[in-house]
């Protein structure tokens, strides 16, 4: 259990594989949920893996590889949204088929889906870069204020102000919608 991630990498390229296949679909999302566009989260999220792959000997508890690569997917997005001074967006329903899916579901349960989707994105594009990039970090990737102000380089009063700047603009989206 105390092995380290750069030896059960180093083992075979199956090994490697299989990392990269169970997180490449969740660090896909959250990188996209931070860029909100589906080409540079594509591009970002295979930077996020090299990054990884390449700093592998600074993890040294396998059980918690996935929280290491979710930092490290997250700096690598912000890092972007910093040196481009941009974001862009595009329509949820351009992301392949297979990221917008889970197996198993059947084509009602894959409409509201898609219409549930749709709905939340709408609702975060309502919001600025920080605001988002803050939400996301502390209520979906449930990082704690300290951290998620250390990854915007400001404060956790300033972080504090991001979210409840988010969620007010989100609820007033929310009763916006409400038919």
């Amino acid at each position: 259990m105390g092995e380290a991630l750069p030896q059960i990498l180093e083992e075979s390229a199956e090994e490697r594989s299989r990392f990269i296949a169970q997180n490449l679909q969740r660090i896909f999302v959250q990188i996209y949920r931070i860029v909100g566009n589906i080409d540079d989260a594509q591009d970002l999220t295979q930077e996020a893996f090299i990054k990884a792959l390449q700093r592998s000997g600074q993890l040294k508890d396998v059980r918690k590889a996935a929280h290491w690569l979710s930092r490290i997917a997250t700096n690598t997005a912000i890092d972007f949204l910093r040196r481009n001074s941009r974001v862009n967006f595009c329509e949820v329903d351009e992301l392949p088929e297979a990221l917008r899916s889970p197996q198993g579901e059947d084509p009602e349960q894959l409409v509201l889906r898609d219409e549930q989707r749709e709905y939340l994105e709408a609702g975060l594009a309502q919001l600025t870069v920080k605001e988002r990039t803050a939400l996301v970090l502390r209520d979906i990737e449930g990082l704690p204020a300290a951290e998620v102000a250390a990854r915007l380089g400001c404060s956790k009063a300033t972080v504090r102000s991001h979210i409840a700047n988010a969620r007010i603009k989100f609820r007033r989206y929310l009763e916006r919608r409400k038919i």
